[in-house]
C-alpha cells in the first residue's frame, strides 16, 4: 500500500468564512490538495504535528487546541489549554512528544506546555516574558517572540524575538517552572529574526529574517553550560532584481534535507536552495512568482518533487511541481480556496494498532 498524508491548513476565523483548519486528501504523484472538510478552531495561525504525526497542535485564541488523527485524516478533539498569555504565533513539539513550545508575538512570552501520554495538552511547565525595547519601528518597540525550539542535543530552549532583533537561549531550572537565560546572540539591528530550524543531524541551524530578507546559516555545536553557534554563511531570501517591500515568512527543509525554501511575502515568491549536508552551506536555485498575494507559509509534499504555497492574501493555495536541475516552479494543479490561510501541515496516516 502506498502511504497516505492529509493537509492541515490553519486559518483566521474572525473574517471570511473559514472555521479554523481545513482538511484536505493530499495526491503526492500529482502535486495537489483536495479539500474534505472543516474543524472549527478560533483563528488557528500556526499548527504543528506531534513526532509520530498522531497528534496535531493548533494555535487559537484561548490557547492551545489539541486533536486526534484518526486513521482516516480526520480530526477528534482533545482538549484546550490555556498558556497563560495572549494568542501564539508558532508552535513545536519536542522529539519525544513531552513538551510542546509556544511563541508568543502579541506579549513578547515564551511558554513551554507538559503533553499528556494520550497527546492532549497538559499545564504549563515554564515561561518567560521578553523586556526591553525593540529597534524596528512598525513593530512598536517591543518585545515580539517569534519562533521557539528545543535545540538538537535537548538541553536548550531557543527563542528568536523578531521585535528585539535577538537570540536568546534558556534551560529548564532543575526546579519547575523557570527557563533560565544562558546566552543571548545579538542580530542585525531592524532585521527582524523570525524564524529557525535545524537539520536533523543537528550541526547546523537556519536563522530566516522577515524585515532583512536574509537567510543565516549558522554550525551549532553543545556545550555543559552554553552551546556554540559560528555563523558561515549569508544568502539573499529572494532574488537580487526582486521587489524592496518584501517579508520573508516561512522557511522549510525537503525531507531527505538536500533542499531548503523560503516563501516571501510582498515579492510573493519562493526561493529555491540546494544544501550541502556535508557544509550546510546553501545556494539558491530560483526565486520564482506563487501566483498569490502574501506566501505566509509553503509546504512540501513528501516526494520532495512539489511544493504548495499558502497565500494569506488571496486566499488560495498554489501548487507547483519543483525543477531543480533547470531552476524552475512549474504550476502542476489549480488552486484551492481557503479564507485567510496561515500555515500548512502535511501528515502521513498511521493505521490504528
Amino acid at each position: 500500500m502506498k502511504d497516505k498524508y492529509v493537509a492541515y491548513i490553519g486559518s483566521y476565523s474572525y473574517t471570511g468564512n473559514a472555521r479554523g483548519i481545513t482538511v484536505c486528501d493530499v495526491d503526492v504523484e500529482k502535486g495537489l490538495f483536495t479539500k474534505r472538510c472543516e474543524v472549527d478552531v478560533d483563528n488557528s495561525s500556526y499548527l504543528a504535528a506531534s513526532p509520530d504525526g498522531k497528534t496535531l497542535y493548533s494555535i487559537a485564541d484561548e490557547g492551545v487546541v489539541s486533536f486526534r488523527i484518526l486513521e482516516n485524516g480526520s480530526l477528534s478533539r482533545l482538549n484546550l489549554a490555556n498558556i497563560r498569555g495572549m494568542r501564539g504565533c508558532q508552535l513545536s513539539v519536542d522529539p519525544d512528544g513531552k513538551y510542546l513550545y509556544v511563541a508568543g508575538y502579541h506579549d513578547g512570552k515564551a511558554t513551554v506546555m507538559h503533553l499528556n501520554p494520550d497527546g492532549s495538552v497538559g499545564s504549563v511547565a515554564a515561561g518567560v516574558f521578553h523586556k526591553g525595547l525593540g529597534s524596528v519601528a512598525d513593530r512598536k518597540f517591543r518585545p515580539h517572540v517569534s519562533c521557539v525550539r528545543i535545540t538538537p542535543d535537548g538541553n536548550y530552549i531557543m527563542v528568536a524575538d523578531l521585535g528585539m532583533d535577538v537570540l536568546k537561549v534558556y534551560r529548564m531550572s532543575d526546579t519547575e517552572g523557570e527557563m533560565l537565560l544562558v546566552d543571548t546572540i545579538s542580530c542585525d539591528l531592524e532585521s527582524a529574526p523570525r524564524h529557525f530550524i535545524f537539520s536533523a543531524d543537528g550541526k547546523y541551524m537556519y536563522l530566516m529574517y522577515e524585515v532583512a530578507n536574509i537567510i543565516d546559516v549558522y554550525t551549532y555545536e553543545t556545550g555543559p553550560k552554553v552551546p556554540k553557534l559560528e555563523r558561515i554563511q549569508r544568502i539573499d531570501s529572494m532574488g537580487k532584481r526582486h521587489s524592496q517591500f518584501t517579508a520573508a515568512c516561512a522557511i522549510r527543509l525537503s525531507s531527505d534535507e538536500k533542499y531548503l525554501y523560503c516563501s516571501n511575502a510582498g515579492d510573493d515568491t519562493i526561493s529555491v536552495y540546494s544544501r550541502d549536508a556535508a557544509t550546510g552551506m546553501l545556494e539558491m536555485l530560483c526565486c520564482l512568482p506563487v501566483s498569490g498575494e502574501y506566501p505566509k507559509d509553503l509546504a512540501v509534499f513528501p516526494d520532495n518533487k512539489h511544493v504548495a504555497a499558502i497565500n494569506h492574501e488571496t486566499g488560495s493555495v498554489t501548487f507547483f511541481a519543483v525543477d531543480y536541475e533547470q531552476g524552475l516552479l512549474i504550476m502542476c494543479a489549480n488552486p484551492v480556496y481557503v479564507d485567510e490561510p496561515n500555515c500548512c501541515e502535511i501528515v502521513k496516516l498511521h493505521p490504528e494498532e
